[in-house]
Parts: structure tokens; C-alpha cells; sequence
């Protein structure tokens, strides 16, 4: 769940970038921050309803996810996001971990545009971009900005690409898979080759995932956590090769959260080769307030979806292990029970420095699991 998969996405206009209708350039605020009166509220409030945000499109149950078109933008809804995660070893048995994130927000209602068509810039749309490369003793992190436009930042359908500037996700058809992945920066850079011929996921029902126990929360959600990777990584000049797996997370909505709920704790696990586990935890105000859900996802295609509101002492999920960053306290360890399926672990960040300090902070980086299974993962942490 980012991504916004990271939220962060807090809706860009909320991160100091304005766009306007007529085709000027969008300015972030000075060193690319947002205010400190702003990073003090919660995303609960950032991301709740409000009358404007009910003129935008809105999920139901009743839309049903088909492919390949919902590969594609959904330009009517407030956000949504493309989002990459892997874990990776070098050829020298180094653990890497890689993410990547191209979110889309629109800045107007669909049915409330003030767009002259007579400007090839003008748009509503706009995208950003995070990257990020995470060794055991070092963590980088990049992120860009663009309208929406061919030139510059885009989804295209046949073949399927998604880019902005020279990060690009690219296929050779409509379908993502197989595909390039590529990120350029000065001090890191990946070039990776993406396959999978797995099914893809459909999180909570039919991808109708609810985020609160009155499901009046939810978003539309499907991934593919069965990737398979190789390629190279580069780090500060030095270029090595890489294989593992990657996992990716598609969502799209208008509304994440409630206004009680501070943000989340989302984790992507590989228990082994044949299941993968996508769990999270929303923090409410109060612990009794936190909803929990999980999907449990086999190789074959199937799964089953494990949700609090159904089973409220089904999952079990505590910090184990506090992390100061840049005076911000994450939690890097943790315990998680699900009883029904007898899974019983604990994560590890193999970095607990790996903090996204970018227009809006969060931590985001590769775990690894131990317990009733032995496996690898990716978490991300919002709202501290």
C-alpha cells in the first residue's frame, strides 16, 4: 500500500506544489519541504473525506478490476500509484533491497476542470516519482516531480511503459511483464529485468480493500508478488550484478484514510517460494481503534484474505524494536501472529537508518523474517 503504495502522496498539492491550467511550470517549496505546520498533521486528516474530495471518484464493490486497462491510469480519482519493491543479492552475496514508485494525483475534481484546451500544457494531472537503493550500511534516496505529459511524465498502453524523465518501467506489450525497470541518479542507479507468469492478486474482495471496520474507507487494490529479477545495480560508479525477487502493489482511490486513523504499517513477506503474505496495520487514535488486514497469496494464484473486523484476534501485530532518525522514532523490529494460518515470525530491517526523507518523510526498506518462516520482505512505515 504504498505505495502513497507511500501517502505521502498526500495529494502533491498538499506537499507545496501547485499546478496550474495554463501550462506554468509546478514550484515545490524551497528545498523541496513541506512546512512544519503542514508535516503536523496527520495523514488521517490530509486523506479523509471532505466535500471536495467527494466530487472525485469514488471506490465500490461494484467496480470490478479487469486487465489489461486498469494496468492504466485512473485520472477521476484523487490518487493512485505504480509501486516496486525487491529484495536482491549481488553477485558477491550482498543483500540489496530496491523501490520504486511513480504515484499519480489529480489537483481537481474530473467534473470540475478550468482547463483551456488550447494549451497542450494544460493538465490536472500530475506525478511523482520516488527510487530508492538500501544496502546494510547505506540508504539512498531520490524523488522527482512532473505534469503530466508525453514529453515529460506519462502512462502509455501498447506497449505498456510508465515513466517520468529517464526512470522508466518499460514491456515489450500491454501486459507489465516481462519489462525493464530503470532508475538513474548520481549516486545510485538500477537497471533490472522484470518477469513474472504468475497470476496477479486481487487484495480484499475482488480488490475492494476496506481500510476501516465500518469498510467505509477502502481503495481499489491487486498485486503481483511472484517477480522474478535480474540485472545490475550501481553504486557510487561501481556496477555489480543482481538476481531475487520483486513484488508489485497497484492502488487507486480518492480517500485512504479516516480522520481518527496517523498512518500505517504495511508489510510485503516472502515466507517462502510458494506463499507470500501482504499485511498492515492502520494506527488509529487509540491501539483499540488500529485495523488490521492481510491476504495470505500462493503461487498458484489462489489466496485467502485474513481481515480484523472479520476475526478481531486473528492477527497480532507489536513493535519489538524502536529507531531514532533524524529525531523521528521508527519501529524497525516487529512480532506478527496470524493464528488461523500458524504464522508466527519476526522482522529485522537489514537497515534501521532507512528513512525516505523526501518532500514528505517515511521509512520504507528490505526485512528480513525468522519464526514458524525463514524468508524476506519489504516494510513501510507512514505517519510518525
Amino acid at each position: 500500500m504504498n505505495r502513497l503504495r507511500s501517502i505521502i502522496f498526500c495529494g502533491l498539492a498538499l506537499c507545496g506544489v501547485s499546478l496550474c491550467t495554463s501550462g506554468c511550470q509546478p514550484q515545490p517549496q524551497k528545498n523541496g519541504q513541506i512546512n512544519q505546520q503542514d508535516n503536523d498533521i496527520s495523514m488521517g486528516k490530509l486523506l479523509a473525506v471532505d466535500d471536495t474530495l467527494l466530487q472525485y471518484h469514488q471506490v465500490s464493490k461494484d467496480n470490478r478490476i479487469e486487465f489489461p486497462k486498469d494496468h492504466l491510469p485512473h485520472e477521476g480519482y484523487r490518487i493512485e500509484w505504480w509501486y516496486i519493491t525487491a529484495n536482491l543479492i549481488t553477485s558477491e552475496g550482498e543483500s540489496i533491497g530496491i523501490q520504486w514508485t511513480q504515484f499519480r494525483s489529480a489537483l481537481s475534481p474530473p467534473d470540475n476542470l478550468a482547463i483551456s484546451p488550447k494549451s497542450i500544457w494544460a493538465t490536472n494531472q500530475m506525478f511523482m516519482a520516488h527510487a530508492a537503493l538500501t544496502t546494510k550500511t547505506k540508504h539512498y534516496s531520490a524523488e522527482k516531480f512532473s505534469r503530466s505529459h508525453p514529453e515529460f511524465a506519462h502512462v502509455c498502453a501498447d506497449p505498456f511503459s510508465i515513466y517520468l524523465e529517464n526512470w522508466r518501467w518499460q514491456s515489450k506489450t500491454q501486459q507489465p511483464f516481462p519489462a525493464t525497470l530503470s532508475v538513474v541518479e548520481p549516486e545510485f542507479a538500477y537497471q533490472l529485468e522484470l518477469n513474472s507468469n504468475a497470476q496477479f492478486q486481487l487484495q480484499g474482495d475482488q480488490g475492494f480493500s476496506v481500510k476501516s471496520a465500518d469498510a467505509q474507507v477502502a481503495s481499489h487494490y491487486y498485486s503481483q508478488p511472484y517477480i522474478e529479477v535480474t540485472g545490475t545495480i550501481t553504486r557510487e560508479g561501481k556496477t555489480v550484478s543482481v538476481s531475487g525477487d520483486a513484488w508489485l502493489d497497484r492502488e487507486w482511490s480518492s480517500q485512504l484514510l479516516t480522520q481518527s486513523q496517523q498512518g500505517w504499517d504495511w508489510f510485503s513477506i516472502r515466507l517462502n517460494q510458494q506463499q507470500t503474505l501482504m499485511i498492515f496495520r492502520l494506527r488509529g487514535q487509540q491501539p483499540s481503534d488500529n485495523f488490521y488486514s492481510a491476504r495470505l497469496m500462493l503461487a498458484d494464484g489462489t489466496g485467502r484474505n485474513i481481515n480484523s473486523a472479520i476475526n478481531p484476534s486473528d492477527i497480532d501485530m507489536q513493535p519489538t524494536l524502536w529507531h531514532s532518525q533524524n529525531n523521528t522514532r521508527y519501529p524497525t523490529a516487529w512480532k506478527i501472529d496470524i493464528h488461523s494460518e500458524n504464522i508466527h515470525i519476526t522482522t529485522q530491517a537489514l537497515n534501521p537508518n532507512s528513512e525516505m526523507p523526501l518532500s514528505t518523510t517515511y521509512w520504507e526498506g528490505p526485512i528480513k523474517i525468522n519464526g514458524s518462516h525463514t524468508g524476506e520482505g519489504y516494510m513501510e512505515l507512514t505517519g510518525y
